[in-house]
């Protein structure tokens, strides 16, 4: 079953590349609209100097926002937990967050913060922080009812009972916000890059991606794409062997049946 597993969305990927590949040619479509997946790839190896280090750069911000969103929506999820009143005054402005675009508040972060990277970083966190709040907070939340009376009849304190119940039974809530929270702040990075990038503060993808597309260099356009994808993906495999060490032999999701 694992084989399978592997090899099928394998299989499914090379299938998409071998049809893109013939519809390109079939139809002679030209580079500058739509370049074959050989020429991209051919533009990735040419271009690995230039695009690995953009890479690495949009890489730092997405890590350092996730970082920061974990930090922060970890802290305050326990503060929701653990009073009505503080999930009640901040819960609302949580979800101001979360439903307000970043391309709209993103050039306003940058004009006031001083540090760009810093900037770009607040973008991506922004964008990060809400799936790690709901999720974390909904785990702590979640733990079984009779074993909360069990700590209670035994006069467990509230820090015993935090530690010991409520985070063990938090945890794949958490992971699941986690994966989630990994490709927003890649893809907060990159928007922040997009709106950074037009004053030239930036050197990430998303600033060879605004550079090509205007040189209408598209082969490297698509290279560049297929890194940030590369990217997201590499970071949510990442989260998800994190899930499977933290949680393999004591939950059933990641029991092997």
């Amino acid at each position: 079953m694992r084989p399978l597993r592997l090899l099928a969305p394998v299989l499914v990927g090379l299938v998409a590349l071998a049809l893109w590949h013939a519809l390109v040619r079939w139809y002679d479509v030209p580079a500058y609209l739509v370049p074959s997946p050989l020429l991209v790839a051919q533009t990735l190896v040419q271009d690995w100097d230039l695009l690995s280090g953009s890479l690495l750069v949009t890489l730092r911000v997405a890590l350092a926002a996730l970082l920061l969103a974990l930090a922060v929506g970890v802290t305050v999820a326990f503060a929701f937990v653990q009073s009505r009143v503080v999930e009640a005054s901040l819960l609302p402005y949580a979800i101001v967050l979360q439903v307000t675009p970043i391309v709209a508040i993103a050039p306003l972060i940058i004009i006031w913060v001083k540090d760009p990277s810093l900037a770009l970083v607040l973008c991506a966190a922004i964008v990060a922080l809400f799936p790690i709040i709901s999720n974390t907070a909904l785990g702590l939340r979640s733990a079984d009812p009779d074993l909360l009376d069990l700590f209670r009849l035994y006069h467990a304190t509230r820090w015993q009972t935090l530690v010991r119940l409520r985070i063990p039974s938090a945890l794949p809530y958490f992971f699941a916000g986690l994966k989630v929270s990994s490709g927003l702040a890649l893809i907060g990075a990159v928007v922040a890059e997009f709106v950074a990038g037009t004053g030239g503060t930036t050197s990430g993808l998303a600033y060879q991606i605004l550079q090509a597309g205007i040189a209408l260099n598209i082969p490297r356009l698509f290279a560049a794409l297929a890194l940030i994808t590369a990217a997201g993906v590499g970071l949510f495999l990442a989260v998800s062997l994190l899930a499977r060490a933290a949680l393999r032999g004591w939950h059933e999701s990641e029991l092997t049946r």
